[in-house]
């Protein structure tokens, strides 16, 4: 039996995939490689470059490596993008997991772990926000995947397949054995454009918005270490495994930093300066948004390990030298 990881060649898939490996499993990978690189998932797992939306292909996958789990993190993730192109979001993000359900059905697979966002909550605030807060996704990106989670649990009511529901805050960070990270060109996340800036491979970056009603107004998220993110999928998979029933839990610290305070962060751990610039608010960026984690902590007995920002940033710097030295050696 074996554990299908869709999008394992991307940020968080890649750490997935090496935290499977690193506990004996037996893992599959399918991905497109739109984002993701080859080269980022571990040798021992199975590469299989296709489209979770290909049904044929996803049924063949899933009865030839007798697959029991999926962990399905192939997707867009790019809010504003979202906002001008939501077909391509629903289409995606929705219908193309809509398909990898029905495969995953037809094939008898036993689980699903889901990569959801604490996009579908929108704006809440600086309280920590839990599960069964109003949902209001701000964002066609927050709404393909709050559609996606009616869909896993209205299939899951029809049909003998257990799941589980992560709500990511925001993943930040590499694995501390600097085996994989955030190598996507002209990513988004606010770490990694940091660190790039940090690193001379930007010449100056933005911060969108500095009139938000924070603190110091720019956006609070919270900020969570990838391997702590990928941590909790394989205690929501042992969780499924021991007959734990339909799960949706958030994953992130309980506490926000803003935009500025995470930049303060990159320039202490870097030790430099770099070019911050102020442009305008993006499109669908709600002021601020954080976990209450207490589900996850609860129900799937996890204990986050590296919860410091200047540790968080630390490894991100760290991979992003190492992504140097690797570009520059090809």
């Amino acid at each position: 039996m074996s554990v299908l990881v869709t999008g394992g060649a991307g940020y968080i898939g890649s750490h997935m995939v090496w935290e499977l490996l690193d506990a004996g499993e037996e893992v599959v990978v399918v991905d497109r490689l739109s984002t993701g690189f080859e080269w980022a998932v571990a040798p021992e797992a199975k590469l299989i470059v296709g489209d979770i939306g290909d049904m044929p292909l996803m049924e063949q996958v899933l009865a030839e490596h007798k697959v029991e789990a999926i962990i399905h993190f192939a997707g867009s993730i790019v809010v504003p993008e979202s906002v001008s192109d939501p077909l391509g979001y629903y289409a995606n993000n929705t219908a193309k997991t809509r398909n990898l359900l029905e495969a995953a059905v037809k094939q008898g697979v036993k689980h699903f772990i889901f990569s959801s966002t604490a996009a579908v909550y929108g704006g809440q605030g600086s309280e920590p926000v839990s599960e069964n807060a109003v949902l209001h996704p701000e964002s066609p990106y927050g709404r393909s995947k709050l559609m996606t989670e009616w869909m896993l649990a209205d299939t899951a009511a029809a049909h003998p397949i257990t799941y589980t529901v992560l709500r990511y805050f925001n993943v930040a960070g590499a694995d501390p054995r600097g085996r994989t990270g955030q190598s996507t060109p002209g990513a988004t996340h606010l770490i990694k454009v940091a660190s790039e800036t940090a690193l001379g491979k930007r010449n100056h970056m933005q911060v969108f918005g500095s009139d938000y009603a924070t603190p110091d107004g720019t956006c609070v998220r919270d900020y969570i270490h990838v391997s702590d993110l990928v941590a909790a999928h394989r205690l929501a998979l042992q969780r499924l495994r021991e007959g734990g029933g339909n799960l949706t839990a958030n994953c992130g610290y309980g506490h926000g930093y803003s935009v500025l305070e995470v930049i303060d962060s990159v320039r202490r751990v870097h030790g430099g300066d770099f070019d911050v610039r102020t442009a305008e608010r993006r499109p669908g960026d709600p002021a601020a948004i954080v976990a209450n984690s207490d589900m996850a902590r609860a129900e799937l007995g996890w204990k986050p390990a590296r919860d410091n920002l200047d540790l968080i940033v630390g490894d991100a710097l760290a991979w992003e030298s190492s992504l140097s030295r690797r570009n520059s050696a090809r």
